[in-house]
């Protein structure tokens, strides 16, 4: 029976955790439950809707807790059940729903079964996993590549076949087309609904299935670096993935999830997709109303931002978007951070709230990731301190995702920037960053005037701006600096225009039609109205009501 839901995700922000990096509590150096449940007022005062968790369930950590050995455990380096449940009652508490992120689409190889699948060719779950025959030459059985470099097939001496990871090795691919791994993954998603937690961030959602008769990608060359999701230094790139991934039968799956899900009230989901046209993908799996809730994929997590690229971005997805609701973020622990991607050695803290006020301004759902609210540049992670191993494999032209996943920045003062608090025993897991320590928590904070205060205002603002949440979008027309949309819902027509460089500009204002009030309580900055002409300074934001 459908449960009901209040759409609470639907224009809601959500704010991203990496469990490791956000507070430890008990001094050894990584992040954990207890540390994450201290610090939820922060995001409550912040003004998010909820919390993305990354994992944090029982894992080798090879890639550290994406590699999951037991979907239904806390492992003992976060804390316990009991931890995670004063957790979700404490962001309950403070008004926050609980999102947890699940990684269904491979296990880690100590799972009990994988173990149990690679120990022979008839045992009960030697179907569970993708199995294949080498060809005549002992090869491989086609050419299929890891994202994390090399062939995606490895070899296994027990069963003397190859199984696929399209990542580590250490991370071999579920069979969706097995009925009982898709009873297996809903069993989890179950028991955690059951638990009490408010939805899922699925990961690489549209890698569940493979094409059955394994045929080989075609070659697409060498990428020229225009696609933000492709790097043309990893040969993942010089495939077109028409066959290891987005197959049709995910779409069946898909409606199965969303059956389950709706079963709880107020639950959602919201889908990562890496895909040759994400846009495409994001639209096709949230259409209908009966797949995912909201999707994102890497359009925004590249470093093109220029107002021509962002008009074309958008108007691609209102091409495609049908029914389709997006998820858009700028950041998260797999990309360089915003501050440097787009705002280089020394970005500006202009760009930086041009940069949200066009994130929390889009038609869709809006995800933060933690430290964009203090404008944390990328840190510098020396090659002995590299944890990631993607990174390690393609340094060093590639440095990996450690950059983005330094401790957060909460006392100034403090040697480890307070991730630690007073119990530091350990050095963190990474090397916190020094160019963080003058955006810390405790010194935005106290200033009217920053970034964190700015996303404070922007947060509260917005709540009473309803075009801004549940309005459509409609874009005007191409410039070359300046990005302009209309918001409208139920009569109230907001201009949201942005000039996203860093020269001053003036924009006829008349493409939009008339402007009634400007709305200046929102924090926006740099652009004032003179007659019909806005006169922009360099990364300057207005939003306007119209009349």
């Amino acid at each position: 029976m459908k449960a009901p839901n209040n759409g609470w995700w639907r224009g809601g922000v959500i704010y991203q955790i990496y469990p490791r990096s956000y507070q430890d509590s008990n001094g050894d150096g990584i992040g954990d439950l207890p540390g994450i449940t201290r610090r939820l007022d922060h995001i409550a005062a912040l003004g998010a809707d909820g919390i993305w968790l990354s994992p944090f369930f029982k894992s080798p950590m090879k890639d550290f807790g994406y590699d999951i050995s037991d979907y239904n455990d806390v492992d003992p380096m976060f804390g316990t059940l009991a931890d995670f449940k004063v957790l979700v009652d404490r962001a309950h508490a403070l008004g926050l729903k609980v999102m947890i992120d699940q990684v269904y689409s491979h296990t880690a190889d100590v799972h009990p079964w994988f173990v149990e699948s690679r120990s022979s060719r008839t045992n009960d779950k030697a179907d569970w996993y993708v199995w294949a025959d080498p060809l005549d030459d002992g090869n491989p059985p086609n050419n299929w590549l890891s994202i994390f470099g090399g062939s995606a097939w490895q070899w296994d001496t027990r069963r003397r076949q190859y199984y696929l990871h399209n990542f580590l090795t250490s991370q071999p691919d579920l069979n969706f087309h097995c009925p009982q791994v898709q009873e297996a993954v809903l069993a989890s998603v179950k028991f955690w609904c059951e638990f009490g937690v408010d939805g899922y961030r699925l990961d690489v959602v549209n890698f569940y299935f493979h094409d059955r008769q394994l045929r080989n990608n075609p070659g697409r060359g060498m990428p020229d670096g225009s696609d933000p999701a492709v790097s043309p230094v990893n040969p993942y790139a010089w495939q077109w993935h028409h066959h290891d991934k987005s197959q049709p039968e995910n779409l069946p799956f898909l409606q199965r999830l969303r059956a389950l899900i709706d079963e709880y009230p107020d639950t959602t989901m919201v889908g990562e997709i890496g895909d040759d046209d994400g846009l495409a993908r994001v639209a096709e799996y949230t259409g209908g109303g009966d797949k995912l809730h909201m999707a994102y994929c890497f359009d925004l997590l590249g470093e093109p931002h220029g107002a021509p690229y962002l008009h074309g971005v958008f108007t691609r997805f209102n091409q495609v978007v049908g029914s389709g609701w997006p998820c858009w973020a700028i950041t998260n622990h797999d990309i360089p951070r915003v501050a440097t991607r787009w705002g280089g050695a020394n970005p500006s803290m202009g760009l930086l709230r041009a940069a949200v006020a066009l994130q929390l301004s889009l038609r869709g759902t809006a995800c933060i990731y933690q430290g964009d609210e203090l404008g944390l540049p990328e840190a510098d992670v020396a090659f002995e301190d590299l944890q990631d191993p993607y990174g390690i494999t393609m340094w060093p032209e590639y440095k990996g995702r450690d950059g983005c996943r330094t401790p957060m920045a909460w006392d100034s003062k403090a040697a480890d920037l307070g991730f630690g608090g007073a119990a530091v025993n350990a050095r963190p897991w990474l090397p916190v960053a020094q160019s963080h320590r003058a955006l810390a928590v405790d010194v935005q904070g106290a200033d009217p005037q920053s970034l964190l205060s700015h996303y404070q205002q922007l947060l509260r603002w917005r709540r009473g701006v309803p075009a801004l949440i549940h309005g459509e979008m409609t874009l005007l027309s191409v410039h070359p600096q300046v990005l302009a949309y209309l918001r409208s819902h139920q009569g109230e027509r907001v201009l949201c225009a942005f000039n996203l460089s860093d020269q001053p500009v003036t924009w006829d204002a008349t493409t939009a039609g008339v402007v009634s009030a400007v709305l200046g309580d929102s924090g926006a900055q740099g652009a004032a109205l003179q007659g019909s002409q806005v006169r922009f300074d360099p990364w300057g934001v207005l939003f306007a009501r119209l009349v």
